[in-house]
């Protein structure tokens, strides 16, 4: 019982739902085949894996999950510093695509049929 308890609980951590529901069954069944007064602390841990199994996809987990990510930002001390407007750069002509440099070489078009039409070869 307390191998599908803490796998339950190694599957919750890593979000791997599928396992999770599996180890909270086979745990379940385990629990509800002992007497209600044998093994009490599983009953409680396998309770508390209920219970974060079944918030994973809850507004109030959501909410959970957002008030720790403001926390961690404030952490930091430092002030975020502001963006710039992007008018300017939308007014502004795009930048060509980069040349590839092909050094000192000189390439005959010529030979490469480019030449000028009203030449004979």
């Amino acid at each position: 019982m307390q191998q599908a308890i803490s796998l339950a609980n190694m599957a919750i951590n890593k979000k791997n739902w599928s396992a999770a529901r599996y180890a909270l069954s086979r745990a379940r069944v385990l629990a509800d085949a002992l007497p209600a007064n044998v093994a009490v602390p599983e009953r409680e841990r396998l309770a508390a894996a209920r219970k974060r199994f079944a918030a994973r996809n809850t507004p109030a987990a959501k909410k959970v999950k957002q008030a720790k990510a403001t926390a961690a930002k404030r952490a930091g001390g430092k002030k975020p510093v502001p963006k710039k407007s992007t008018a300017k750069k939308a007014a502004a002509q795009p930048k060509p695509a980069p040349m590839r440099d092909l050094g000192d070489r000189l390439i005959n078009r010529a030979a490469l049929g480019y030449g000028p039409m009203n030449e004979t070869r």
